[in-house]
């Protein structure tokens, strides 16, 4: 009897160490890391593309035909937003179409399951390719191989955190304005539909779900109850070479808020360029953590307008210099308030501008290259482009700056406007976005900058940088 109850009390303290030090190490992670970070790799990388490496042209089609597709819904989105006070109706929007340029990796569930995520400051939703409620019959699309038809996939079985949403709680009428309107059970998994104007589309259902970060001091952590979608079905090639999004944007169920409630409203980035081969990384850092990339410049900072554009990262822009001049664009086209604004997209590779703003910069980058043979590239919807093989001088391009209505001015690097397009062909890195319309400063033009969005102070700082880890 003696011998039992000495047994029992050994095993009590043992479980009080374990117990014990599982709270000191959580009590470690909270006071020696308050930031984690996720690895940056662009999307045409060669792992990432089934069929090889593509021709720089061909690489530039598939951009820019989604982020054509990408902005029109953008601006539809908003009007339909500005009606919403009088009308109230499901909406089907390809705001989460997935096709950002940047790829992270992000591991899903308990135990974790790896995947590749498009890093996308536009998409409210994180959601993954997903395989959930299988049966007995369907056992073929339940095994524990991680790929269904060639295509990685999230087992939402094999995992104990996986956790659906029924379409009767609160949190599905909420949870997303895409979520659909049927219910046949009030335990039925909240279920929603993404169609797109190209003809792609993503269909799931909502869960809470763990995530499993990298924090920056090398340890991990989990991030518990995170909406995310578990997509079963994806039509059209957008999600080709990517198992789902990483949604950014300033929203409610973003992982950005989530990653915020324990690590602090800030996340950093900086984007090396679109050209990069694949040991060209970097990393996404959310937290008070700066990123330890060399900036080569002062960092300036400027106000995030948050409320300015719902659910996008809005800057006050007041006008746009070409070569010291200030460019007559009206001062409407930067005006929220009246159908304009500019947005910061990670999604989005080149950079829209309302027309009136086009018009202006396309007139004076125009010629300051017209001695050379203008060029059209088929397929690749551009207006200008012009060969550049018989030894292109960079000098005659002046410096593009935009200016912020508070002093603040972003100089990008030539290289980000005057883009590689194909082998000897460069082009000027714009397209109209229509007018009135919204303006966004898409991710080559972002590139090699280190960029820090402070939610909670509401302000965006930004430095050159060649975005090379120190």
């Amino acid at each position: 009897m003696q011998g039992k109850l000495m047994t029992l009390l050994l095993l009590i303290l043992l479980f009080s160490i374990v117990e014990a030090r599982q709270h000191v190490e959580e009590m470690q992670h909270r006071h020696n890391s308050d930031s984690f970070s996720l690895e940056l790799i662009h999307r045409h990388a060669p792992q990432f593309t089934n069929n090889g490496f593509k021709a720089r042209h061909e690489r530039l089609k598939d951009l820019l035909r989604h982020d054509t597709i990408r902005h029109r819904l953008q601006t539809r989105r908003r009007a339909e937003e500005a009606a919403s006070a009088s009308i109230e109706m499901p909406l089907a929007s390809a705001r989460d179409y997935g096709e950002g340029q940047y790829i992270t990796t992000l591991r899903v569930g308990t135990p974790s399951q790896k995947f590749r995520m498009i890093v996308d400051t536009g998409s409210d939703l994180t959601w993954v390719r997903c395989r959930y409620g299988c049966s007995r019959s369907r056992a073929g699309d339940c095994g524990r191989k991680g790929r269904i038809n060639g295509k990685r996939v999230f087992h939402a079985a094999l995992s104990s955190s996986f956790s659906p949403i029924p379409c009767a709680s609160e949190m599905c009428g909420v949870v997303s304005i895409f979520s659909l309107t049927t219910c046949p059970t009030p335990l039925t998994p909240c279920a929603y539909a993404y169609s797109y104007v190209s003809g792609s589309e993503a269909t799931g259902v909502f869960a809470n779900e763990t995530i499993t970060v990298g924090l920056t001091n090398g340890r991990k952590t989990r991030l518990r109850n995170v909406v995310i979608g578990c997509t079963n079905s994806t039509q059209g090639s957008i999600f080709e070479n990517v198992d789902g999004v990483l949604g950014l944007s300033n929203t409610k169920y973003s992982f950005t808020t989530y990653a915020a409630k324990k690590f602090g409203a800030k996340f950093s980035y900086c984007l090396v360029d679109h050209l990069s081969h694949l040991h060209a990384i970097n990393y996404i850092i959310f937290g008070t953590s700066r990123s330890r990339v060399e900036v080569s410049g002062n960092t300036r900072y400027t106000s995030l307008e948050l409320d300015a554009i719902p659910s996008f990262y809005a800057v006050n822009v007041m006008g746009i210099s070409i070569g010291g001049e200030m460019l007559q664009i009206p001062m409407k086209v930067w005006d929220a308030t009246q159908g304009g604004g500019t947005i910061l997209d990670s999604g989005t590779s080149l950079t829209f501008l309302a027309d009136p703003a086009y018009q202006a910069v396309m007139e004076v980058l125009s010629k300051s290259v017209s001695k050379y043979q203008r060029v059209k590239l088929d397929g690749v919807p551009i207006d200008y482009c012009f060969n550049s093989t018989t030894g292109f001088d960079e000098t005659l391009v002046p410096k593009l700056i935009i200016h912020f209505a508070d002093g603040a001015k972003f100089e990008p690097h030539w290289n980000s406007y005057v883009i590689a397009a194909a082998d000897g062909v460069r082009c000027l890195g714009f397209s109209s976005a229509g007018f009135p319309s919204v303006s966004t400063i898409g991710n080559i033009m972002q590139q090699n900058y280190l960029w820090e969005f402070d939610l909670e102070g509401k302000k965006l700082g930004f430095a050159p940088s060649p975005c090379n880890n120190s």
